[in-house]
């Protein structure tokens, strides 16, 4: 009987021993996986962003050479570059599982599953600029809009004038310029 005492004490020291070994190479990997970066470019090199292992935007950077770019393409780019980043998680995770548990475990697996559906492979880049937006703004007078088509053929009347706004008075316009009141 004492022998199956002591299979059974080394059996469960086993366990015991695998148990924290494969938490130790647990720890490593989320330990490895967590201070990693990602860091993608716009192909001008006029845009950067850097996200975490978590997925998360943690450095921004767009160059002063993308303000004559239109805002509707840099958040565009923006946006491109992040997911870009993201889809590359999958990839850090599993080389990270690699060099620590490994990648035939069944946890490290389903990990890696889940990352790859939380962060799916970025669309392929269209070279296609936005389209314009439909409306125009305008700084500076106000301009006449042009005549709808049906009335282009239709004689014209004399454009109107445009009011001229009235001056506030203030205390000092009671005085002429002579130094007296013309009233008084």
């Amino acid at each position: 009987m004492p022998d199956n005492v002591d299979a059974s004490e080394r059996m469960v020291d086993d366990w015991t021993k695998q148990i924290q070994e494969t938490a130790a190479r647990y720890q490593a990997m989320a330990a490895r996986v967590q201070g990693q970066t990602v860091t993608e470019r716009s192909k001008d090199n006029t845009i950067e962003v850097t996200i975490d292992s978590k997925g998360l935007l943690t450095n921004l950077v767009i160059a002063e050479a993308a303000s004559g770019k239109r805002m509707a393409e840099v958040s565009s780019q923006v946006m491109r570059l992040v997911q870009l980043a993201q889809s590359r998680i999958p990839e850090l995770l599993q080389a990270a599982m690699a060099e620590t548990v490994g990648t035939t475990d069944e946890t490290a697996s389903r990990v890696i599953a889940e990352a790859q559906s939380t962060f799916p492979e970025a669309p392929p880049e269209e070279d296609v600029a936005p389209p314009e937006p439909d409306r125009h703004h305008r700084f500076g007078p106000e301009e006449e809009e042009p005549p709808p088509a049906s009335q282009a053929n239709s004689p014209q009347s004399p454009p109107q004038p445009k009011p001229i706004p009235r001056r506030r008075r203030t205390q000092d316009d009671d005085d002429d310029e002579f130094g007296g009141n013309i009233l008084s």
